[in-house]
């Protein structure tokens, strides 16, 4: 059986975030993850000037694909706002492998399944131990299944839904495009250009709302093709991928003796804008902390806005949300 004090599962920003503070102390620590990086990531790719503060990444040191915005446009129907904002893109497919290299901790592939505690230790599939265990294996982590099902369960009104695509595309705009509830959408539709000719594109609705208006996104997609045509001149293959998350909503279980919950895997995406990758690296280095240092493991204090919580946030939050808590 392979032993650690820590064991990470989950190596994408979450993890990793968590592990590189980890292994800076001296910790014993293990990501599991199962898949092998670098490894395909749908995302926007979207991440904020603190994300840079909090990873201590200065943007001259990445080695990849990086493009920074000095402008986000924001469309509500006739109203379009270009907003001066200093905000950045990255691909997922390279930023998420970097950090997990970066963190230096050691990796395993391993696709975790059973976890049971052992005392005060936790075991994986009979195949791991250790002392801590963070769960950082986003919406689906089989550390929430095992641990906090119960203690902490899903608030349904709260999933968000996506379709995006990330493609090779010679873009001529260079700044963020963001379309608020469009055709009735309970959410909104992105266009992000990446450095070296990437462009991702995407649309995502809160799933229980859509539901109830019968509609399906796919037929938000495809308004959205339409458009980014008509406006950019960019065709982008009907060939969507689609996934599932959850944004802000109870964080009070989010530990239970030495296991904690992380990132996606907490429910910790932002109320305005569903952002996740920014409280994901905090919300890891703070289970790092409580670790290391022996603090509370606190997430209140981990932004649930991108917007910094003025009166646009707390306007998204309602249209999105409709007060749910």
């Amino acid at each position: 059986m392979h032993s650690a004090e820590v064991i990470v599962v989950g190596g994408g920003p979450a993890g990793s975030a968590a592990a590189q503070r980890l292994v800076r102390a001296g910790v014993d620590v293990l990501v599991l993850d199962r898949e092998r990086f670098p490894r395909p990531k749908l995302c926007a790719g979207w991440i904020t000037p603190e994300v840079l503060q909090d990873l201590a990444l200065d943007p001259a040191d990445y080695p990849h694909g990086f493009l920074s915005f000095r402008r986000l446009h924001f469309h509500l129907k006739a109203l379009h706002l270009p907003v001066t904002a200093l905000q950045h893109s990255i691909r997922r497919f390279e930023f998420d492998a970097w950090l997990l290299e970066r963190s230096g901790a050691r990796t395993v592939q391993h696709n975790a399944r059973q976890i049971e505690r052992d005392g005060d230790a936790f075991v994986i599939d009979g195949e791991f131990r250790c002392r801590y265990l963070i769960g950082a294996g986003g919406t689906s982590c089989p550390v929430q299944r095992a641990l906090f099902r119960e203690s902490a369960p899903r608030v349904r009104a709260l999933q968000t839904v996506t379709l995006e695509l990330e493609f090779e595309c010679d873009w001529q705009d260079p700044d963020c495009h963001l379309w608020f509830f469009q055709a009735g959408l309970p959410g909104y539709s992105w266009y992000v250009p990446k450095a070296r000719g990437w462009l991702n594109v995407g649309i995502g609705a809160m799933a229980r709302r859509l539901k109830d208006r019968g509609e399906d996104l796919h037929q938000h997609w495809r308004r959205l093709l339409v458009a980014l045509e008509r406006r950019f001149g960019v065709r982008v293959p009907d060939t969507p991928g689609g996934y599932s998350y959850y944004v802000r909503g109870p964080v009070e279980a989010v530990r239970s003796g030495g296991a904690f919950l992380t990132g996606d895997a907490a429910g910790l995406a932002t109320r305005d804008l569903c952002e996740g990758i920014g409280p994901a690296i905090r919300s890891g280095q703070r289970a790092a902390d409580a670790i290391v240092q022996g603090s509370a493991f606190d997430l209140h204090a981990v932004t649930g806005t991108s917007l910094g919580g003025g009166l646009m946030s707390r306007w998204m939050d309602w249209a999105f949300t409709r007060g749910v808590h």
